[in-house]
């Protein structure tokens, strides 16, 4: 029904058109004065019916042409929409208004020029295609500008927007797809919103999945894999963002970016990373933080069985591990290597690489054979 209108609207236009080109040149004097000597004046009229139902004929056999026309344009003006933010929709339509406004005044003056009169809609449109392209590409060259300009919102007006914004995004780094929890973090529900894997970090993974170093392959493919898994399996939304940042070299500046752009999170396990996106002011999701989070609460005094695994690094002390990789030094544990024993804590140490339990011995429940 849609494509049935559209054609009859094309079939008007053509009509109309085919109308006011006949007249146009009918209008000619050189060429008045050669049909007013073969026709009446009053036939002059149905001449220009005539040229605008031929040309109503013509547009409506070309409608299906226009019609695939404009939908194939359509659909690339909507993809190409759809990766933009919206700061640089937010610029390019600021861009394109001013240009307008331009194109507007221009044309007030190109309409009193009496010798474009025959032309003057064509040059019109010319000018306002023009002017709206330069404003677009004039805005985009100052994208920061503006970017600074419409991020100077009151804190209340910005905290509203953010809770408005139905789209949560959790940009996924290098590291934290290979370290592969985010699968197991994924599945649990925790984290909400819709997972982003930029195409710059999944043409590193892919790098290093193809290096010549085996344990840098396996770990390159482990990636990969975990990205697999999450869209095939897991009932969540990822996007694969192809936006790019020509002009930026290292992938995790072209993540910060992305990221600052999307108004959204980078989910990563890398501290430096950490340490920079907080400089920044961007939010970080760290796993390692959420791992130790996790982790129960042993408080001095405490008392746990543990099989001592090795010797540590000073005198007489044993080294031990949690069921959830916690590492706990017992002093004079050297003795024990081997045996599960029963400790008595003394201090918890809480660091950015995780935490450490100190206990001292206090008795044998089980000796190696």
């Amino acid at each position: 029904m849609v494509k049935k209108v559209t054609k009859w609207i094309i079939t008007l236009l053509g009509f109309v058109s085919g109308y006011q080109l006949t007249k146009f040149f009918v209008n000619i004097e050189l060429i008045q004065n050669y049909i007013k000597s073969i026709i009446e004046l009053p036939y002059l009229l149905t001449i220009n019916i005539i040229g605008g139902t031929l040309f109503g004929i013509i547009f409506y056999l070309l409608s299906p042409f226009f019609i695939n026309a404009g939908l194939k344009l359509s659909s690339a003006i909507e993809g190409y929409i759809s990766k933009l933010t919206f700061n640089e929709i937010l610029t390019n339509t600021f861009g394109l208004i001013v240009g307008f406004v331009i194109a507007a005044l221009i044309s007030i003056s190109i309409n009193a020029i009496e010798f474009l009169q025959p032309v003057t809609q064509i040059v019109i449109i010319l000018i306002y295609i023009f002017f709206g392209y330069l404003g677009i590409t004039i805005a985009n060259k100052n994208a920061d500008t503006f970017s600074s300009i419409f991020k100077k919102v009151p804190r209340e007006q910005k905290s509203t927007k953010t809770t408005k914004n139905l789209k949560k995004y959790k940009i996924l780094d290098t590291s934290v797809i290979i370290d592969g929890r985010i699968f197991d973090i994924c599945k649990t529900g925790f984290i909400e919103g819709t997972i982003v894997i930029p195409q710059f970090v999944l043409a590193e993974l892919q790098y290093i999945a193809d290096s010549s170093d085996s344990l840098k392959r396996n770990r390159g493919r482990r990636g990969l894999d975990i990205i697999n898994k999450i869209q095939k399996e897991l009932p969540i939304e990822v996007v694969n963002m192809e936006k790019d940042y020509p002009d930026i070299p290292e992938v995790d500046a072209k993540l910060l970016k992305l990221t600052e752009d999307l108004n959204g999170k980078v989910v990563t396990n890398d501290y430096n990373l950490n340490k920079v996106a907080a400089i920044k002011g961007i939010e970080v999701l760290n796993i390692n933080e959420l791992a130790n989070a996790v982790k129960p609460v042993v408080l001095p005094g405490e008392e746990m069985i543990v099989n001592m695994i090795k010797e540590g690094k000073e005198n007489g002390q044993g080294v031990a591990y949690l069921d959830d990789g916690t590492m706990i030094v017992v002093e004079n544990g050297k003795k024990y290597v081997g045996e599960t024993i029963e400790v008595t804590v003394t201090s918890v140490l809480q660091t950015a690489a995780g935490r450490m339990i100190f206990a001292k011995p206090k008795k044998v429940i089980s000796k190696s054979v």
